[in-house]
């Protein structure tokens, strides 16, 4: 039938289709009318053709897109709880996240470790404990998640110091890298990758090699775009590990943005992160956390984590998303964003290895001044409603009240703590008018 169709018409070329479309547009300029520009630089055509059509070679993702929970180690008891109520909910993976050291029999206590996966993100280091961990972990499925980068990038020092920070890690079979400050900080999709890679660089450049890495990417609203970031940078990587001669897997942790979420007609959120994590399940992630609705203003609690866990099932067991993720491939769309997003963050990633690499450049502050201006440029086009926040900037209600749900502080917090560097900070485009908002209530 296709081969009958096909053969029923006779092939258009890109020539002749722009040709057509300049004679339609009366004289308006093409470029000015219909050829567009992102922040990033990447130019969005009105159409695209196999004529001009070049597709990467992109690895396949290590699984396909986990359903996972992330729960906060404040009492061993009560996350196992948790634990336990996720997994026979449809959860597939759990990510435990923790501030210090606890009981590892009382967490793991009747959990099933090989038919399920666990990751657990420390946000300290203690040798003591990390060699307790290891020893209980041997043949479990069970990864552990420590980013020393990342945790200077965050709070602005390392755990201890950059010797003994990166003396720890090279004993560490999996190396993990947590990129999402970069997208929640405001910088645009080239930085995000380009950063990334480079931030990488710097754990294989001080001789840390490990079997696996695991990278955690937030992924917002610009769907094709998402999809294209986490290609591309899958792409990007299989070329850095081959150029170090490290050959490790490589696993996606995606969670959706909190940059464009919002306390004010929040029923939004749940809008915003179901097509993020399409985008996740679509761009090869191998676990997926979904956001509550209410992360920003409420407390764990278990409405909202049954909301976020169902969107997940929905899209995997029901929309058959994963058995999907291969559409995207042959996309003369996907691609060619896909192909343009690899080569400037190529290009940006050599620029900062050229001028001293990574940690060099977020030590003068250069990293932090670039996200900067990438998100003072994003929050003008935010206020001048170029970028819709549906509900916020754009048909708000402004009968909505939110002052009485607040359980958390949902605005940029300022610290006081004396740091060796400027830390990168998370801020949400709504802040501004949402405290206006909130001081009329």
């Amino acid at each position: 039938m296709q081969k009958f169709l096909f053969n029923d018409f006779n092939p258009v070329s890109a020539k002749e289709w722009k040709q057509k479309i300049q004679f339609d547009l009366k004289g308006a300029d093409y470029n000015e009318t219909l050829v567009t520009k992102t922040n990033e630089d990447i130019t969005i055509n009105p159409f695209y053709h196999k004529d001009s059509y070049k597709s990467l070679k992109i690895p396949k993702p290590n699984q396909d897109s986990l359903i996972c929970q992330t729960i906060f180690i404040a009492s061993e008891k009560i996350a196992n709880n948790i634990a336990k109520d996720a997994l026979l909910k449809g959860v597939k993976c759990i990510q435990f996240i923790t501030d210090t050291t606890f009981n590892i029999h009382t967490l793991f206590a009747n959990l099933d470790t090989q038919k399920f996966s666990f990751i657990i993100e420390l946000n300290f280091i203690n040798q003591n404990f990390y060699n307790q961990l290891i020893a209980y972990i041997k043949n479990k499925n069970i990864q552990l998640f420590i980013d020393c980068i990342g945790k200077l990038n965050k709070t602005g020092n390392w755990f201890t110091n950059q010797k003994t920070d990166f003396n720890f890690l090279k004993n560490i079979q999996i190396c993990s890298i947590d990129t999402s400050i970069y997208q929640n900080a405001g910088a645009n999709i080239t930085q995000q990758i380009a950063y990334t890679l480079a931030h990488i660089t710097e754990y294989f450049n001080a001789g840390i090699t490990p079997k696996e890495i695991q990278v955690k990417f937030s992924v917002s609203a610009n769907f094709f775009f998402e999809i294209a970031k986490l290609r591309a940078f899958r792409y990007l990587f299989k070329k850095l590990s081959d150029e170090f001669k490290i050959p490790c897997n490589l696993n996606l942790i995606v969670i959706p943005s909190k940059r464009n979420k919002t306390i004010y007609d929040y029923n939004v959120n749940m809008l915003r992160t179901t097509t993020e994590c399409m985008s996740a399940m679509l761009g090869g992630a191998s676990v997926i956390c979904n956001l509550t609705y209410d992360n920003l203003y409420h407390k764990s609690n278990e409405f909202g984590e049954r909301i976020a866990r169902n969107q997940l099932l929905i899209l995997k067991e029901e929309s058959y998303f994963t058995e999907a993720s291969k559409i995207t491939e042959g996309s003369y769309y996907i691609e060619q964003i896909t192909q343009q997003l690899a080569e400037k963050s190529l290009a940006l990633f050599k620029e900062i290895e050229k001028n001293g690499g990574y940690l060099s450049q977020v030590k003068k502050g250069s990293i932090q001044r670039k996200i900067k201006e990438a998100a003072t440029k994003e929050q003008a086009q935010f206020d001048a409603e170029e970028i819709v926040l549906l509900g916020t900037n754009k048909y708000p209600n402004l009968e909505d009240k939110i002052k009485h749900e607040l359980e958390l502080y949902p605005f940029q917090k300022k610290r006081s703590v004396k740091t060796i560097i400027e830390p990168i900070l998370e801020k949400r485009l709504a802040e501004k008018i949402e405290q206006e908002r909130l001081n009329k209530e």
